[in-house]
């Protein structure tokens, strides 16, 4: 993806819904001393691993033999995190600590009452992140080897494509704008963060299109407008997605509490476009996205056929 890191906010590609209320119940928490029962080409998977995984198999409703279902998913998460790590895609703890901060508000809670839930729960933070981190980080590994379409040129996906029948596909082209409210880390208190919200929306809604943006911002301590340019719709991170795809060309997205301080996005235009540029990014969105294709699942087959995994 061509847009700037800085609005490279991968935010959680997760696929579990957890169940909030049921956190308010109190659970048992397992208090045998550590045992280790898997080894994953050196790495050590331990019983206390093993339960928190089943408690947060519960949070989801997961039904069946949640034990084997647990060790299951702790050697395909070692196995990806270890090939994450060979090819240099791991996500850093700042991206983790910041996808844990966003799940937090989304679910109307502080990392602080977060933590203290996955606590009460048997889940732990510390393990909830480590999950974080292998659905953020595996579908760096799908796009770098080329699982899913990523080896492919342009004119090739398109050319799949259509052998399979499928129309060319089309998508939304936006031209975009960010404005950045900044916090510095040592500052961000909830009272700052909430004043500076404030001014952010202040602003917002007096937006009308990017040409008068920068403008807008000048005068204003500790802001920052930042030119995005042409972004298509399957590039849009996660977490903003829904916000750009429901504000309207010349307007801004709601504000958002992020990593850096208050943001916002102004959509300077959009506009639906069907090019073999299109069709290859929507293909690749529809295979790389949450790394699930079938070439993933294959490219993990053979990851864990070549892999020693000892049982204990």
């Amino acid at each position: 993806m061509n847009f700037p890191a800085i609005f490279r906010l991968t935010g959680l590609l997760l696929s579990f819904a957890l169940v909030l209320p049921l956190l308010l119940v109190p659970t048992s928490t397992a208090r045998a001393a550590s045992e280790i029962k898997i080894i994953v080409n050196n790495q050590a998977i331990t019983s206390v691993d093993i339960a928190r995984r089943v408690a947060f198999l519960r949070l989801q409703r997961t039904g069946g033999n949640l034990g084997q279902k647990a060790r299951e998913q702790l050697i395909e998460e070692a196995l990806k995190l270890q090939e994450a790590a060979r090819i240099r895609v791991l996500v850093s703890d700042a991206q983790v600590d910041a996808s844990f901060e966003r799940f937090a508000a989304s679910n109307n809670l502080s990392a602080k009452q977060l933590t203290q839930v996955l606590n009460q729960a048997g889940v732990t933070p510390k393990h909830f992140k480590n999950f974080i981190r292998v659905q953020m980080s595996w579908p760096r590994v799908v796009s770098a080897v080329g699982a899913g379409g990523g080896g492919m040129s342009t004119q090739d996906l398109v050319s799949k494509m259509l052998e399979r029948g499928n129309d060319k596909p089309t998508t939304t082209e936006y031209f975009l704008q960010q404005v950045v409210f900044v916090v510095p880390a040592n500052k961000r208190s909830k009272s700052v963060l909430n004043a500076r919200k404030r001014e952010a929306d202040q602003l917002r809604g007096r937006i009308q299109g990017c040409d008068s943006a920068a403008s807008m911002i000048i005068g204003l301590r500790d802001v920052s407008l930042r030119q995005l340019g042409r972004i298509m719709q399957p590039q849009l991170p996660p977490d903003w997605k829904p916000l750009i795809e429901k504000a309207k060309a010349g307007g801004a997205t709601t504000s958002r509490i992020t990593e850096r301080g208050v943001e916002f996005i102004i959509i300077c235009s959009a506009k639906t476009v069907s090019d073999d540029k299109a069709a290859e990014l929507v293909f690749r969105s529809e295979n790389e996205e949450t790394g699930d294709s079938e070439e993933a699942k294959k490219y993990l087959a053979e990851l864990r056929k070549r892999a020693v995994i000892a049982n204990k």
